[in-house]
């Protein structure tokens, strides 16, 4: 069995390429510098994985979906669903989205998601081709691409949209981040790590989450709305209007919040450790 990895040159396709030949596949990949071609890929693999950025990915797949045959698997590794998927159904090749909820640094698959998005594919298919991920002790969450890209706005868009916020606020108020520090608490510890760990990383990616998902502007129009009325009851003094806030939005995540308490207590106490 082949696999081709389109833009396997990438951190995100050399990750997926190791699976893959840890499961037993010839694996052959392409990128902006290789001889292969994504056309050859189409045309010999059995299986074919798109992972190129956000933006590129449709013309990609546009580019080798007449290439492709009934008997082969064609998948996608970004982070949007609907408009990947709705070009790979353009082919004649079997098509499961797929979206791994974590970044190519991560050192194996144990406990990690991906979620999958079969949009025409054989049961025995999505089997197989899960089971592969499943040995590496992956988990999954198996959806709709339009369910998928309404979720990934609130665990993507809204979180990165507030991290972003974090970090804009701070330069606007002209801070110092190393005076801060003289005043951490290990909660501020942890904000100012995944602001980091954000500003760090690639910003075409984040552009593309934040810019390409339909249903971010809706999410950003509520949030912007509840900092608004958040405000509002700042500035009242009142203390009752306050409780009555946090106390609603306690019941609204329930036992997540016994949930986020436990775990982070167990992340400070591994930071203090250190």
């Amino acid at each position: 069995m082949k696999a081709g990895i389109i833009g396997g040159t990438g951190k995100m396709g050399k990750l997926f390429a190791g699976i893959f030949r840890r499961a037993g596949y010839d694996v052959i990949v392409s990128g902006r510098k290789t001889a292969i071609t994504a056309e050859e890929i189409a045309a010999t693999c059995d299986i074919v994985i798109v992972s190129v950025p956000i933006r590129e990915t449709e013309n990609v797949i546009r580019t080798i979906a007449p290439l492709l045959q009934e008997h082969q698997l064609l998948c996608d590794l970004t982070s949007l669903k609907v408009t990947p998927v709705s070009a790979m159904l353009a082919s004649k090749a079997e098509v499961i989205g797929l979206h791994p909820m974590f970044g190519p640094t991560v050192s194996s698959l144990k406990k990690q998601t991906i979620i999958a998005c079969p949009a025409r594919a054989r049961p025995e298919t999505v089997d197989r081709l899960l089971a592969i991920f499943r040995h590496e002790g992956a988990v999954f969450t198996v959806t709709t691409p339009e369910e998928h890209d309404r979720m990934m706005a609130v665990v993507q868009g809204l979180t990165h949209f507030v991290t972003l916020t974090v970090a804009e606020t701070i330069r606007r108020l002209h801070i110092d981040i190393t005076e801060t520090k003289a005043y951490t608490s290990p909660v501020y510890a942890i904000e100012l790590s995944l602001v980091g760990r954000l500003l760090s990383q690639d910003p075409d990616l984040y552009a593309d989450i934040l810019q390409m998902n339909p249903y971010v502007p809706e999410v950003l129009k509520a949030c912007r709305s509840s900092a608004g009325d958040l405000a509002g009851i700042i500035g009242s003094g009142d203390p009752g209007l306050f409780r009555a806030f946090f106390e609603r939005n306690t019941r609204h995540l329930g036992a997540s919040c016994d949930e986020g308490q436990e775990m982070t207590d167990a992340l400070i106490e591994t930071m203090v450790g250190k």
